[in-house]
């Protein structure tokens, strides 16, 4: 069975990618163990989550022996889509090479846009560490220059695995860690213990006109890791929708995807739970009265443009390019 979830997983990462894989020299797709746990197992470091094989692509742009830098790419709630192979031929094309990451496929998951509870949005952090070991051992790839970009239910992971805390919880044996954290419409609206313990650059860029997960929390964040000497920026897209970077489709409106737009902090409890911080009461999508349905997507052009020139400077400054 974990065979053909893995076929599956690697023959849909081989379809998103088709003509666009031409562009590099090369493209490998790996299997790598991961687990699947819930939030508060992932939050308390429980080591007893199942096990599961997951899929990547990772893409070489250049042929011969010499070590690149790497991003790896961490999907949305929709999963693998033309917007992240974008950003997977964007980076090549600077010489950076990607891993894309399908966190979907083995785990019989198409799609969470209409029920988030499907799987703890903690878990691609976990996915994320477990690639660390892939990239440090493979020939070609720099250990000291890997970078991880997420989207949506993507970003949050992207910078959350930031956090010391949870590096020495589930990654303390990796023989690589993240040097920098690029998060797009990110979940920021959760209040994790020691969150302001980061240990490399994080950059957010996010939609003012964002309806499926606020720009407001993020602002907070942010000046949070600022207050507390961090390096952490927000770029603010005015006017841009969730999904502003993908490189095609006018804004859309989905009527059923579920948003915590309008409720508060949802804060992890001593235990590891996570509780509505208002109420006191355990937070989830299918029974916390604050989660809304009906959200705006769609590409902005300029915003995409924006986006582009900072993902250009932070590598730049990282040392990711030249």
């Amino acid at each position: 069975m974990v065979k053909l979830f893995l076929a599956a997983a690697s023959l849909a990462l081989m379809l998103a990618s088709s003509a666009q894989s031409q562009i590099v020299p090369r493209t490998e797709l790996h299997a790598f163990l991961s687990a699947t746990p819930t939030d508060r197992q992932f939050l308390i470091g429980a080591q007893d989550a199942p096990s599961v094989t997951l899929s990547a692509e990772l893409r070489l742009p250049t042929a011969g022996a010499d070590r690149l830098p790497v991003v790896v790419l961490l999907h949305a709630s929709g999963g693998i889509n033309a917007g992240v192979v974008a950003w997977a031929n964007e980076l090549n094309s600077a010489g950076v090479a990607t891993l894309m990451i399908d966190s979907f496929t083995a785990r019989k998951i198409v799609s969470t846009v209409e029920d988030q509870d499907s799987l703890s949005r903690f878990v691609m952090i976990l996915d994320a560490y477990r690639a660390l070991d892939l990239l440090a051992a493979h020939p070609r790839i720099d250990p000291s220059r890997i970078a991880v970009m997420g989207f949506s239910r993507g970003g949050g992971p992207a910078h959350w695995s930031a956090m010391e805390r949870f590096r020495m919880m589930h990654a303390a044996n990796s023989k690589a860690r993240f040097a920098l954290h690029i998060a797009f419409y990110p979940t920021c609206n959760r209040d994790l213990k020691d969150a302001l313990n980061v240990v490399a650059p994080i950059r957010i860029i996010h939609g003012t006109a964002d309806d499926y997960i606020p720009i407001k929390e993020c602002r907070e964040l942010v000046t949070r890791l600022q207050a507390a000497g961090k390096d952490a920026t927000l770029l603010e897209v005015e006017g841009a929708h969730h999904v502003f970077d993908n490189p095609a489709g006018a804004p859309v409106r989905l009527a059923q995807a579920q948003t915590t737009r309008n409720c508060p902090l949802i804060r992890e409890a001593d235990d590891g739970a996570l509780v509505n911080s208002v109420t006191n009461k355990a937070f989830s999508y299918a029974s916390d009265p604050c989660v809304e349905r009906g959200v705006t997507v769609g590409r902005n052009a300029d915003g995409l443009s924006l986006a582009r020139k900072a993902v250009q400077t932070a590598l730049t400054e990282a040392g990711f390019v030249r």
